[in-house]
């Protein structure tokens, strides 16, 4: 601040200095002409070097202005080092037509110009007019003061003489139009410019002051070089040096302009004094007459006919206002009839308030949307309207705004921001007519000293908003919380108490002290066939029910939701113990359990539960620093768990988490990926073992039978490995290789030579048997798969028999049934294995179409020793022959296993009486042999069989040859 105002001070000690010398005559006349002349002339020479340099440097259409300027100050150094040349090197007094006259006469017309090209344009023909008549009226009224004071007396003097009157009268009447363009013109007055033009208007005044003061009489012949009257040229030479740089030294001052302008200066000064200039020149010519004719002076015909000019420029320049005001108001009618209409007809809401707060105009919308008379609001404070829990708030964001805005005013000073004036948005509940509460948002801009506020009902915005935030974290159908809602209060609930939240490491367990967390899953047991039975309506109601009772047996602080279907999640946190969340799942199951009514019918679910507790904090299992998010995810899977093991022990019981079931998951995971790679990368070898007629020994079929191929070689039948198979993805591309496999391997046996004789199929031309569960049969593919494989290798359909080996549930007895009949459209063949093993054999075979049966080894181990074996293989080949079945038994390993099947009529047999599952090597020996030999009579055994019957270690005589994972070696051909 001090150092911008630095070069100002300077500048007025300066001028101080000259003005306190030249009142003292300098101390000697020698000093006083040297002052006199050549300080002048120094000063002058000042302001032309400042306003040469500055027009030459800045940019812009001031730059010919500030060059004129130089030139005029110029010709100021010129004429007075002339007027010191003479008196103080020549030591003679200054001719009275001497050079010094010519130099100072271009300063005016200079300075005139200078000013024309700093002034504003007028917009249109009116404007040019009133400029010209507010010019003509101040020149006129000075030359007429002028006249009458002493331009009169001067051309009466230099009558004689036409020059010297020419150059008597140039002087005063340059610098009367130079005083009118500067009363009578506006200038453009940019931020950059608007003190520099100030200040040169100031020092070009001053030095028409002080010519004016030389013009008469009485000062000019009294007048001599170093006289007081040249302190005021001196201090106008400098004022117009100081001029081009005052704008550098004056910026980063503070501006003058209130904050609540908002940008828009206030009235000027100078405009008001451009308006009142014609009057004020009126006024002046008025005392000129006055003057001549109160002092008993002739009057001149000058001032007569000057002084009527300039009072008919005034009544013709009223004349043009007042067309012009007229104009003006007529336009300014229609513009707030039109502004008046866009309040009046809008929609929103429109407050004006002053710096205290209180509404000094509503628009009349306030009726329609606030239901209260817009008369009645006004005079009332707006803060009374707002909800007290709002008004902090409110009072917050209003006073943020103004601060906002002061900074950013103060930042541009005078200069408008590019994106308009700034604004805010205010959201808060207003009080409407009925007392009810409605939610307004307002935009908030500043008005004067106060504001105005833009307001509209946003009420129904809101709600919708809160509704759409409730149904991203409610279920739709029960209300209750869904997944993303229970997993955020389950991490909430894993948060201690007195720890922060921004997770940086410092707490030691993750749960709140003495408090427990337990998560659980509950899933409904026949949900599904309510479902099928009673339809989805009945079923949405049976799980709207479920809802109301699981809300009603948890405790109030309890989080229920549903995560979808029929599973559902409650989240128990607090200090309970194990037992009473045990307890509370067996109520909650007791209360699924219970009979619905819907629709005058009587349902039935049941319900199993799930439980897994989050560790105690500072109990043995309290674990070290993890991450809320994290822990949510791993009681979520290990409740999860626990309910899947609830249902598999069957169903409507409650299970709690055992470490044991994610190692059982993780087991099953590690053997699915093992079969992934396994098919992927050829894991498996395809081995077929032969189905022999018991009545002749002939191979009349083959079983294909995968086995693993292990890191030494070896082919392992691994029991865990292929029940690892029988779920999942995974599953189902084995299934779809062992097909595609097994009929590959069968079509190349059957063209590679082996035609007998005759034109018979040769001893490859045998059907081979896929076994398949009821799962895997009815998976998406497989079908497409039997059919692709077929039509791709050429074998023929009836040389393929699908055996299913394991039944589903009676859900999917239909697909099932579907999936076989097309089968046998196909061509291909259906058998019906491990009859009597399990449940649902005597229903597949009323329900399901098959060609053949094929009882299961359990039935077969004991049929040569027991009776009641014996009997049960009877009656079920027995019945397999009355329905027109083809009969078959496997696990046939003992000779006399072949001698009771045979009493029993079982058409064929597979095993190892026979032989073991063989390589393509051995098959092809095995099927051009053709023929098994048949057992001797019972109590005749071969020495085959004795071989094989030797090598039995479990009862029932199979080989147990034992892997490392549980596998089942093969034995040697």
């Amino acid at each position: 601040m001090l150092v911008g105002r630095l070069p100002a001070l300077a500048l007025a000690l300066l001028c101080l200095g000259y003005a306190l010398g030249a009142a003292t005559g300098w101390g000697s006349r020698p000093l006083a002409l040297f002052m006199g002349d050549f300080g002048l002339a120094g000063a002058a020479l000042a302001a032309a070097l400042s306003c040469l340099v500055h027009g030459c440097t800045v940019p812009g259409s001031a730059r010919p202005a500030w060059l004129l300027f130089g030139l005029s100050s110029a010709a100021v150094a010129l004429g007075n080092g002339t007027w010191g040349w003479y008196e103080v090197v020549l030591r003679t007094d200054v001719p009275a037509d001497s050079p010094a006259d010519y130099a100072f006469l271009p300063f005016a017309p200079l300075a005139v110009l200078g000013l024309l090209v700093l002034a504003q344009r007028p917009r249109g023909a009116a404007g040019w007019l009133c400029l010209l008549l507010d010019a003509w009226m101040v020149a006129g009224s000075l030359f007429t003061l002028g006249w009458s004071l002493a331009l009169g007396r001067a051309a009466e003097g230099d009558a004689g003489d036409p020059l010297r009157l020419a150059l008597g009268l140039a002087y005063p009447v340059l610098d009367i139009l130079m005083v009118s363009l500067v009363v009578g013109l506006r200038f453009r007055r940019r931020d950059g410019n608007r003190a520099a033009v100030h200040t040169a208007m100031l020092g070009l005044a001053v030095t028409v002051v002080c010519d004016a003061l030389f013009t008469t009489p009485a000062l000019r012949d009294g007048y001599h070089s170093g006289d007081v009257l040249d302190a005021g040229w001196f201090c106008g030479s400098l004022l117009l040096a100081y001029a081009p740089w005052s704008a550098r030294w004056r910026r980063g001052r503070p501006s003058r302009e209130h904050p609540s302008a908002g940008g828009t200066p206030r009235r000027r000064v100078a405009s008001t004094f451009s308006a009142l200039t014609p009057y004020a020149a009126a006024s002046v010519c008025t005392a000129g007459i006055l003057y001549n004719a109160l002092g008993g002076r002739a009057m001149d015909r000058v001032v007569i006919v000057v002084a009527c000019t300039v009072g008919l420029a005034l009544i013709v320049r009223q004349g043009i206002m007042l067309l012009d005001n007229l104009s003006l108001a007529q336009e300014l009618s229609q513009k707030e009839a039109h502004f008046r209409s866009l309040v009046q007809g809008s929609s929103d809401v429109i407050m004006i308030t002053g710096a205290d707060g209180v509404l000094s105009y509503v628009s009349p919308a306030a009726l329609g949307v606030y239901s209260r008379d817009p008369e009645e609001l006004v005079g009332s404070r707006l803060l009374d309207l707002v909800h007290p829990e709002d008004a902090d708030r409110v009072v917050g964001e209003v006073r943020r705004f103004l601060a906002r805005a002061q900074r950013l005013a103060r930042r541009l000073g005078h200069a408008h921001p590019r994106n308009g004036e700034p604004s805010a948005r205010v959201e808060c509940r207003i009080r409407a007519g009925g007392g009810e509460w409605l939610h307004v948002e307002s935009s908030v801009n500043r008005y004067r000293d106060g504001l105005i506020l833009n307001s509209r009902d946003v009420t129904e915005r809101v709600r919708l908003q809160a509704q759409l935030q409730h149904n991203a974290f409610h279920d739709p159908l029960t209300d209750l919380p869904n997944r993303a809602l229970f997993a955020a209060r389950l991490r909430a609930a894993l948060v201690p108490r007195g720890t922060d939240a921004r997770g940086d490491g410092a707490r030691e367990h993750p749960y709140q002290d003495g408090a427990a967390v337990a998560v659980l899953f509950l899933d409904l047991d026949g949900f599904k066939a309510v479902n099928d039975t009673a339809g989805h309506q009945v079923g949405d109601e049976l799980l709207v029910q479920a809802a109301r009772r699981l809300q009603a047996t948890v405790r109030s602080g309890d989080t229920v939701a549903r995560f979808g279907g029929d599973e559902f999640a409650v989240l128990v946190s607090g200090p309970l113990g194990r037992l009473r969340v045990q307890e509370l799942a067996e109520r909650l199951r007791h209360a699924l359990s219970e009979p619905y009514w819907i629709g005058g019918a009587e349902l039935g679910v049941a319900a199993s539960i799930g439980i897994a507790f989050g560790p105690v904090a500072g109990g043995p299992d309290a674990p070290g620093p993890t991450e809320p998010a994290a822990l949510a995810d791993e009681l979520m899977r290990d409740a999860d768990l626990a309910m899947y093991r609830a249902k598999s022990e069957g169903k409507g019981r409650v299970v709690l988490y055992q470490a044991a079931m994610r190692a059982d998951l993780d087991r099953r995971r590690e053997l699915d990926e093992r079969l992934r790679t396994a098919v992927r990368e050829g894991g498996f070898a395809l081995l077929h073992q032969p189905v022999v007629d018991l009545r002749t020994g002939a191979v009349t079929g083959l079983e294909a039978l995968a086995r693993w191929r292990s890191a030494s070689g070896l082919l392992l039948t691994p029991a865990e490995f292929l029940r690892g198979a029988e779920q999942g993805d995974a599953a189902t591309r084995f299934a779809r290789w062992l097909l595609q496999q097994a009929v590959a391997q069968a079509a190349a046996r059957g063209s590679v030579g082996l035609a007998g004789e005759g034109g018979r199929g040769g001893p490859g031309a045998v059907p081979v048997s896929v076994r398949l569960t009821a799962e895997r049969l009815c998976a998406p593919g497989v079908y497409e798969t039997v059919a692709a494989a077929l039509r791709d290798t050429g074998l023929p359909p009836g040389r393929l028999v699908i055996e299913l080996a394991r039944m589903g549930p009676d859900s999917s007895a239909e697909e099932l049934g579907r999936r076989l009949a097309a089968l046998r459209r196909l061509g291909v063949s259906t058998a019906l294995a491990g009859f009597g093993a399990g449940s649902g054999s005597l229903g597949a075979l009323a329900r399901l179409p098959f060609d053949a049966l094929k009882l299961d080894r359990t039935l077969v181990l004991e049929v040569a020793e027991s009776s009641r074996a014996r009997a049960l293989a009877g009656h079920a080949l027995r019945l397999g022959r009355e329905l027109g079945l083809v009969t078959a038994a496997e696990g046939v390993d003992q000779p006399r296993q072949v001698s009771v099947l045979q009493e029993l009529g079982c058409r064929h047999g597979q095993g190892l009486a026979f032989a073991q599952p063989l390589d393509e090597f051995r098959l092809r020996r095995a099927l051009a042999r053709r023929l098994y030999p048949l057992p001797r009579p019972l109590g005749q055994v071969s020495a085959r069989r004795a071989y094989l019957s030797a090598a039995d270690t479990r009862p029932g005589g199979r080989p147990s040859i034992v892997g490392p994972h549980g596998e089942t070696a093969v034995p040697p051909a």
